[in-house]
């Protein structure tokens, strides 16, 4: 474990799950750039297994993944760790799954390809709320 200067921010803590590897490997790179510590998991499976060892902040959750869809994803998320904020990023949203999105915990609901500047916008929403 790293030791940090006294009074410096801890970094967000950030699972991102979708099955497009390019997609996943541009977006973390971005988004270690501007200071999260990024855990990519590339189907719902591997992100199960990855919240059993890291207690994350926030997770960012493709909708249509081979091994299960998010919306299973996101219940099982909820159950095993309540207070995490689960943003949902999908190109494959219809009015349906949003609304099932938002009553299953979700915290937001956005479209790809979304502007880079207003996902690091809502995460750093979504971890103020879960701070609150």
């Amino acid at each position: 474990m790293e030791d940090r200067p006294t009074g410096s921010p801890q970094k967000i803590k950030l699972l991102l799950v979708d099955d497009e590897k390019d997609f996943v490997e541009v977006l973390t790179k971005r988004l270690k750039s501007r200071g999260f510590d990024v855990t990519a998991a590339y189907c719902g499976a591997e992100a199960i297994q990855a919240l059993r060892k890291v207690d994350f902040d926030v997770a960012i959750l493709d909708l249509k993944m081979e091994d299960m869809n998010g919306l299973e994803v996101l219940k099982i998320f909820k159950k095993m760790y309540s207070d995490m904020q689960v943003i949902i990023l999908s190109g494959h949203e219809t009015e349906q799954t949003v609304r099932e999105g938002m009553e299953y915990g979700a915290f937001e609901y956005l479209s790809k390809p979304c502007e880079f500047e207003a996902l690091v916008r809502t995460l750093h929403d979504a971890t103020s709320a879960a701070n609150t």
